[in-house]
């Protein structure tokens, strides 16, 4: 028998010749490898599958029931084929059989070769579509690149066109290097296009073979489309009958389905009541738990309350304890150490009165000498008086103190008096006569005014200087003496006599009623509240006639009228004469007014008389006459004002009368006469003026004589004259201390302003060295004539005391004295005759007749000199001079010779190279001028060789110069002293000695200083510019002006683009800016120049960098921002450069040439630390030709330390008042009870003291915190009272190459610190309208964890502290977002505060943040929301989510139980669903069966369910709730009522009934019997049908059924061999089986199971190896069957090897299943 020619789609392999016949072309198969890329190869191989040998597969799914039934007899008749063909050839008796056989078994192999041929056929076109798509794409993908390489081409040929272009260019400009830089660019883009023409080439090629391959491939699909035109319609007719079944199955299901939902909501319906009904129970012991725990905190709080409460009142009991202790103490204390120093003070007052009495008498003792007296007996006199006065002074303190014993019994007597009158509730009753208490007060009222008071006032003041102790004693007052009242020292006296009848003794009470009369009488002028009622009765009346003048709404202020002239002065007036003036007054409101007169003064009633006729009603502007008549009638000075009154108030004119006086002056206090030869004779002239209206006599004479004139003034004018301002003072002082104290007998010595004045005069004695007795308080005024005495001495004695000759050379001239009148002047000449060389003084004085004019004084001086030469200016200064400049000055010289000089100009030798004198020798002229020019030319070896001449450190060059005289004649002055000449004065005396001259000058010099030297400004970018501080110093001690010249374009010098002065020794700060306009080296100098035209440089360098990112904005300026409010501004920041690389440069571009290509680059902003400015993002990563956005925020705060220190200060505020308001009062007794004004001062300057140090500042000692209250006020204060505050900012942003996120780990990126970019930004703020009040004033409000679904509100106080109502708005929340307002409102008042709701409420598990605008017209308010949404946070402890059950026996059950642990950090409340049971199932099975829909499709995980309408699967807990941190255990129960392999269920773990937190698949499988094998390839669908299908064949069941055949179930099971390498042996494919055994609670005899496999010799010949093939298996546990394949050598690759072997499981029961192995030989690639 002939084998079948194969048919085209038969997996067999043409020969190697017949591949011409197959449809191949020579190209296909001879294609060179190395001429196609590594794709191409693919494809090729994959195109050459048509004529290759197909694998064999297994049969498809449609026929594996026909497999199934032929699988016996294949195995049985595939090995004796060939043998049963060849043996019908010799055995011709069977043949008829043989051929009936062998053509059935013909027809049966052609229909499975036919259904093989046909599955190859489907899966090689399915290939052949894949290979299309795959070839389609690739050729879209090659011409992609095609199309990008000739782009290349083009822009590369623009290129080249450039470069030559700009080459011929350059050539032109004979510019080499530049032609050289143009040909290497036009080399490397020659090249760069050839390469690119190449690839060009090879994408063409490649292109070119890919299509051909595709339409190869599309000619063999059109080959095999009509071969497979059939089995499609086959497929469709199979699949129409399969709907058909599978429409009959869902009805029956749908049925079964709908009985298990009518059970299942039975069941759900009582479960549901019951969980109500217990979550009812459980709601109402919550409640009723929370209710008591509500009341338990309450008496808590209470009880802790009261404690606490306890704990303070004894804390603060005792700090108010230790408290008063402490003052106590330092009380004491302060007390002791004033009453010391008191004791201190009062012994130096004595000792120092002591030693003044003791000078006192000694200079008293001089005098009497002096006058020839006898001092022995005047002092014995005085002692004697000093010792009666003494015993006087005892007497009298022996009667004060007899008086106050006296007057304390009569006080006694008057207090127990009235006490025994309330007793008896009887009137009082006075005596007729006088009685004793009568008596005892005309006699204390004796003592104390009449003898004692004249003995005190004659009581001389030097016993008082000699014993200052006993007089102390005098002085102090008992403070028993002051505790009575005053008012009843003159009280009635009482008398034990009573009338018999009341009332007759009333009529002779008038002597106490006078009494009591005089002691309560009014002061003068009324009480205090007499003079209010009088002032508010002035008022009122004066309110009828005074009105406020509003014109405009302008109110007048002001005085209403205006007086011309503003005073009126009657000057020296006489008494008798009549005055008259006129005065006009001018309404000055701004309408029409009244004006009357009220009158004048008292005191110028009697001679002042107006006259004034009101004008009536006055415009604005208007005036009036006021004719004012004076008739004096007493020589006296008069002052006054003239009182009138207007509609708007009142208003008066000054008046003053003065009386004739002299007013005398000179118009100089030194005459100065000058430098005159002797000899010679000259007068000047002084002026005496009267500016007064009286005239008297005066006479100028020196002042060291007497005149009749000096007597007739009173002694302390002619002493003040001759004293000083200080001496003048210092006796004044002690004067009046005298006169007070003898006016105030009585006051106590403690007095402190006495006490005060006393320590500054003693203070006084030793700086007064001059006059030691000047500044005492002498006794009386024997002690201030002492002390005039003395100065007037000491003045005198200061004088200066010239010889008679001396006096004689300045003398007065012929008016001496006379008589001046009013308002008139005299000259009085004064003359200057010089005689004796050298200098003459002399003073005068100018004396009057008149007694209250001062005594004039006036000095006059003059040099006399000897020679007739002279210079006029001594001193020559030539001010500031600077080095090497020439300097030039004239000296004039003056001759008083009559005849001519030679002169002779020298210089000092050390001056010479500086100073020259130009001529060096000239002749002057008699009485003429010569006139030296001064040439002065400083050199630097100035300060050497000038020496001593020179001060080095203040510059001052002093230097002399000489003029020598010669040709005079030396013997006139022997003539003249012969006195041969006969002159009265001597002639022009020989020039002897030389005549000098000093040269002054202060030499600086001319340098500026610049610092620094070198000026480097490093790396800067050319999109910014540096600027950098130097320092200009003037060295000099001129100004000098300066300038920098020749600046270069890119240098910038500020202020005043570098020009100005500069001072002496002064330092001027300029501001260098240096901005780049290219990336170079730069080096270059700064020139400045001074106004001398002196250069001064500076070196610089620095480099230009072009960096790869620029900003779109350098400077930002904000607008002015309420505090806690944001401003946003928004910049770029740019990537200029074209090119990408991957090489990364982080080097600064420093030269001009072209780009270099870089790559990503990132960038940072570095902020300054505590600063208000906000950058996102802070880093980014910007790709080359791309920017990205930068968003710079503003939003001033207030600082922490500030907000601090205002706290602090208002802390202490409140506790320095608490603690002085309750020291005050403690001490307020204590102050009450002393009697004297010193101790009272000393006592509250005690208290003060003591206060303070007692309490000390506590600002140290206290940390508020920040949510203390002091701290809220503290900072809404300083909210309200901000006055604004503006900043500037530059921050810097650095760059870096690379990507940051391509980073290792927390490895930082490189910076440059080159390529830095400098962002400045000015942010003024300003206060805010709307301000934060709760929350500490912040306006980040953050809501903490909230679980999904849960709300939280919080509250957010809002306060207006602008002036103005403000209409507010809110901005739009997201309406989607969890965030919400409760309670908008749209106006907020001045001052008001109104609460807004938030509310947050997560709907998911996010960080959520919104921000909140509060929108008003002043500035916006922006409240930033955040809050969590706490979803799940559950972990399950299966894992992959899929728990197996595993094998059970139906109708029994087993249990699996897993953990839920909470890991959030709230309560969960969780539920579990079983998808079987629910709602939607049921719509979910009338779709398409699982198995029938697409993969994407599948979606149902709910499998075989039990018959009897229960779940299979059941969990518990079905509910509950997870605290945080806790576990939950749960137990699935599995409970199959039926066998089944694929019982499953998807169990879902719900949170808060609204997310699926977990989803577990449940899977398990049912058996009626206890064995079961597991493993294999799957021969059924996982889907039940209600249909029972047998698993044998229909042949098998057309026959009478075995017990064998009926539990033979098939287990198929594929081992595919993989050989990777002919040469190399390859591993075997191995598969396994799953045998065990279910464990049960029901009775076996058997306590284990058998399992053997038949045939295992047979199959270890075709090369199967199985492992064990047989064994036990105990209940509950499995054993592995491994089953490996090793081809044999007579294996043929090109059909799969397909044999079968019986395995028998015996348990409670015979299984038998039929092992189906299938082996392969797959090639590995």
């Amino acid at each position: 028998m002939e084998p079948r020619a194969p048919r085209p789609g038969q997996p067999r392999g043409p020969p190697p010749g017949r591949a011409a016949e197959e449809g191949l072309g020579p190209e296909r198969t001879e294609q060179p490898l190395e001429s196609r890329s590594p794709s191409l190869d693919m494809e090729g191989a994959a195109s050459l599958i048509s004529g290759e040998e197909l694998p064999d597969s297994l049969p498809s799914m449609e026929d594996e029931r026909d497999t199934l039934t032929d699988l016996e007899f294949e195995v049985g008749s595939l090995p004796e084929g060939p043998e049963s063909t060849a043996a019908s050839g010799h055995c011709s008796s069977v043949k008829e059989k043989q051929a009936e056989a062998c053509a059935a078994g013909v027809r049966r192999a052609a229909a499975a070769e036919d259904r093989i041929q046909e599955s190859q056929l489907r899966r090689h076109l399915d290939l052949l579509d894949r290979m299309q798509e795959e070839k389609d794409f690739f050729i879209q993908k090659t011409r992609e690149e095609l199309r990008t390489c000739r782009q290349r081409m083009d822009l590369l040929s623009k290129q080249q066109e450039t470069v030559a272009a700009e080459m011929a260019r350059e050539r032109e400009a004979s510019n080499t290097a530049a032609v050289g830089r143009l040909q290497a660019s036009s080399r490397r883009l020659h090249t760069e296009l050839e390469n690119e023409r190449d690839l060009q080439s090879r994408i063409t090629a490649m292109l070119k073979e890919n299509e051909n391959a595709m339409w190869h491939i599309e000619m063999e699909k059109g080959r095999f489309q009509d071969l497979h035109q059939p089995s499609l319609e086959e497929a469709e007719a199979r699949g129409r009958r399969l709907q058909g079944l599978a429409a009959q199955r869902l009805l029956k299901e749908k049925e079964a389905a709908e009985k298990a939902e009518r059970n299942q909501r039975l069941r759900v319906g009582k479960s549901l009541h019951v969980q109500r009904e217990l979550g009812l129970e459980h709601q109402r012991r919550m409640e009723d738990a929370q209710r008591n725990h509500k009341v338990a905190i309450e008496f808590l709080k209470v009880s802790l309350g009261r404690a606490r409460e306890q704990e303070k009142k004894q804390e603060t009991e005792s700090r108010q304890v230790l408290k008063q202790r402490m003052d106590a103490v330092l009380a004491l204390k302060s007390s002791i150490t004033a009453n010391r120093e008191t004791l201190r003070k009062i012994q130096a007052w004595g000792r120092a009165r002591a030693a003044l009495a003791e000078q006192k008498a000694s200079a008293e003792k001089e005098a009497i000498l002096a006058q020839g007296g006898d001092a022995f007996k005047h002092l014995f006199h005085h002692r004697r008086r000093q010792h009666l006065e003494a015993q006087r002074r005892t007497f009298q303190e022996e009667q004060q103190l007899r008086k106050q014993e006296i007057v304390g019994r009569i006080l006694k007597e008057e207090a127990e008096e009235e006490s025994r009158k309330k007793k008896q509730l009887r009137p009082a009753r006075a005596a007729v006569g006088r009685t004793l208490r009568d008596k005892t007060w005309n006699y204390i009222a004796n003592i104390c005014t009449g003898k004692m008071a004249t003995m005190a006032t004659s009581l001389p003041l030097e016993a008082e200087a000699a014993h200052p102790e006993t007089s102390l004693l005098l002085k102090v007052i008992s403070s028993e003496s002051v505790q009575g009242d005053p008012g009843t020292t003159s009280g009635e006296e009482e008398t034990l006599a009573e009338p018999e009848i009341p009332g007759l003794w009333q009529e002779d009470c008038a002597h106490y009623q006078e009494l009591k009369e005089d002691v309560g009488r009014k002061p003068v002028g009324g009480t205090k509240m007499d003079k209010d009622i009088l002032a508010r009765t002035v008022a009122q009346l004066r309110s009828r006639v005074i009105h406020k003048q509003v014109v405009s709404g302008r109110e007048f202020k002001g005085r209403p009228f205006n007086s011309k002239p503003q005073l009126v002065h009657f000057k020296d007036f006489e008494v008798g004469e009549v005055y008259k003036k006129k005065i006009t007054l001018v309404n000055a409101t701004y309408t029409i007014n009244y004006c009357s007169l009220v009158g004048v003064d008292e005191s110028l009633r009697d001679f002042v008389h107006i006259g004034f006729d009101p004008p009536g009603p006055m415009s604005a502007g208007m005036s009036c006459e006021v004719l004012v008549t004076f008739k004096p009638m007493i020589n006296k000075d008069l002052e006054g004002s003239i009182s009138f009154l207007a509609q708007t108030g009142s208003f008066s004119v000054p008046l003053k009368c003065s009386t004739k006086k002299c007013s005398l002056s000179l118009d100089k206090e030194l005459i100065n006469f000058g430098s005159y030869v002797v000899g010679e004779t000259t007068s000047r002239t002084i002026t005496l003026t009267n500016v007064g209206g009286l005239g008297t006599k005066f006479k100028v004479l020196p002042a060291s004589e007497a005149c009749e004139m000096d007597e007739e003034p009173s002694p302390l004018l002619n002493i003040s004259s001759l004293l000083t301002s200080e001496d003048k003072s210092a006796c004044e002082k002690g004067l009046a201390s005298v006169s007070e104290q003898q006016l105030e007998g009585k006051t106590s010595l403690l007095d402190t302003q006495s006490r005060k004045e006393l320590e500054r005069m003693e203070g006084e004695l030793p700086a007064g060295g001059r006059h030691p007795t000047s500044g005492s308080s002498l006794p009386g005024l024997q002690a201030a004539q002492a002390c005039r005495e003395q100065e007037g001495t000491s003045a005198t004695g200061g004088l200066a005391t010239f010889p008679s000759e001396e006096q004689a050379e300045i003398t007065l001239g012929e008016t001496t004295e006379g008589e001046i009148g009013p308002f008139s002047s005299v000259r009085v000449p004064v003359v200057f005759t010089p005689v004796i060389p050298g200098e003459v003084q002399t003073e005068f004085k100018v004396m009057f007749k008149n007694p209250k004019c001062p005594t004039l004084y006036f000095r006059a001086k003059g040099v006399a000199i000897d020679v007739p030469v002279w210079v006029p200016k001594p001193n020559l200064d030539l001010k500031i001079c600077m080095y090497d400049r020439l300097y030039q000055d004239s000296v004039p010289i003056h001759t008083r010779s009559k005849v001519a000089l030679r002169l002779k100009f020298e210089v000092c030798k050390e001056l010479r190279g500086h100073v020259e004198l130009l001529p060096e020798t000239g002749y002057i002229q008699a009485h003429s001028t010569y006139s030296v020019q001064l040439k002065f030319l400083p050199r630097h070896s100035l300060p050497e060789d000038a020496g001593k001449y020179f001060d080095k450190e203040s510059r001052v060059l002093e230097a002399p110069m000489t003029i020598w005289v010669a040709d005079q004649c030396p013997s006139l002055l022997a003539q003249w002293r012969r006195g041969g000449a006969g002159d009265t004065h001597p002639p022009s005396m020989p020039q002897m000695k030389p005549v000098g001259f000093t040269i002054q000058a202060i030499v600086t010099t001319s340098d500026l200083e610049l610092n620094p030297q070198e000026l480097d400004f490093g790396y800067c970018t050319i999109y910014q510019a540096l600027r950098t501080e130097i320092v200009l110093y003037n060295p000099s001690l001129l100004p000098q002006e300066f300038g920098f010249v020749g600046l270069p374009k890119f240098v910038d010098i500020q202020p005043n683009d570098g020009f100005g002065t500069i001072l002496p020794l002064e330092a001027l700060q300029l501001d260098v800016i240096f901005q780049p306009t290219k990336a170079k080296e730069y080096s270059f100098e700064l020139v400045c120049k001074s106004e001398v035209n002196r250069c001064f440089k500076m070196s610089c360098r620095a480099v230009g960098v072009h960096p790869p990112l620029e900003l779109s904005h350098y400077q930002i300026k904000f607008a002015a921002t309420p505090l806690y409010d944001t401003s946003v501004a928004r910049l770029y920041v740019l990537h200029s450069h074209p090119a990408v690389s991957s090489l990364p440069h982080s080097g600064p571009r420093t030269d001009s040439e072209e780009v270099s290509p870089v790559g990503a680059t990132t960038f940072e902003f570095l902020l300054p630390s505590d600063s208000p400015i906000t950058i996102s993002p802070l880093v980014g990563t910007v790709l080359p030709g791309k920017r990205c956005l930068v968003q710079v925020a503003f939003r001033p705060v207030l600082t922490h330390a500030r907000i601090h220190e205002e706290a602090l200060q208002i802390l202490n505020k409140e506790i320095q008042d608490k603690l002085f308001r309750k020291d005050t009062l403690s001490q307020r007794k204590e102050l009450w009870r002393q009697s004297l004004s010193v101790l009272r001062l000393r006592t509250r300057d005690r208290l003060l003291r003591a206060v303070a140090a007692s309490h000390p500042p506590q600002q140290q000692k206290q940390e508020l915190r920040v949510s203390s209250h002091d701290y809220q006020i503290a900072q809404a204060a300083l909210a309200r009272n901000f006055q604004g505050k503006f900043e500037k900012f530059v921050v810097p942003c650095v760059m870096a190459s690379g990507d940051v996120k391509d980073r290792k780990g927390s490895e930082p990126l490189t910076f440059s610190p080159h390529n830095t970019l400098y962002l400045e930004l000015w942010c003024p703020a300003v206060a805010p309208s709307i301000v934060v009040t709760s929350n500490k004033g912040k306006t980040t409000f953050h809501f903490g964890d909230i679980a999904v679904g849960h709300r939280s509100i919080k509250k957010v106080s809002l306060q207006n502290i602008s002036p103005d109502d403000l209409a507010v708005e809110f901005s739009v929340l997201n309406p989607n977002g969890p965030f919400s307002l409760l309670n908008p409102f749209s106006k907020l008042c001045s001052g008001e505060t109104q609460v807004l709701m938030l509310s947050f409420s997560p709907r998911e598990s996010i960080l959520a943040q919104e921000t909140l605008d509060v929108i008003s017209e002043k500035g916006n308010l922006t409240l930033t929301l955040t809050g969590m949404g706490v979803a799940s946070m559950v972990t399950c402890s299966i894992e992959g989510n899929v728990l197996n059950m595993g094998y059970v026996l139906a109708r029994e059950s087993v249990s699996s139980s897993f953990k839920l642990q909470n890991d959030s950090s709230l309560p969960i409340k969780f539920s579990m669903r079983l998808e079987s049971l629910s709602s939607t199932r049921a719509l979910a099975r009338q779709q398409l069966p699982q198995f029938l829909a697409t993969p994407t499709r599948r979606t149902d995980f709910v499998g075989t369910q039990n018959h009897n309408g229960q779940s299979v699967f059941s969990v518990l807990p079905v509910e509950g709730v997870m605290d945080p941190g806790k576990e939950q255990d749960c137990t699935v129960t599995f409970s199959p009522d039926h066998e089944s392999l694929y019982f499953s269920d998807r169990l879902q773990v719900v949170l808060f009934e609204k997310k699926i937190s977990h989803q577990i698949l449940l899977q398990g499988a049912a058996r009626e019997h206890a064995m079961f094998v597991e493993g294999g390839d799957p021969l059924d669908v996982p889907v039940e049908s209600l249909a029972a299908i047998s698993a044998v064949g229909p042949e098998h069941r057309e026959g009478s059924p075995s017990p064998e055949a009926e539990e033979l179930k098939p287990i198929l099971v594929t081992l595919d061999y993989v050989q990777f390498d002919a040469d190399t042996p390859a591993p075997p494919a191995t598969r396994e089986l799953q045998v065990g055994c279910i464990r049960t609670t029901q009775l076996s005899p058997k306590k284990m199971a058998e399992f053997s496999m038949d045939s295992v010799t047979w199959l270890q010949h075709k090369g199967f190896s199985i492992e064990p093939s047989r064994g036990f298996v105990e209940r509950g546990q499995t054993k592995t069957i491994s089953i490996s394949w090793v081809p044999p050598v007579d294996f043929d690759p090109d059909h799969p090897l397909m044999v079968s072997a019986l395995l028998q499981l015996r348990g409670d029961v015979k299984e038998t299943y039929k092992i189906i192995l299938v082996a392969n030989v797959v090639t590995g690639s």
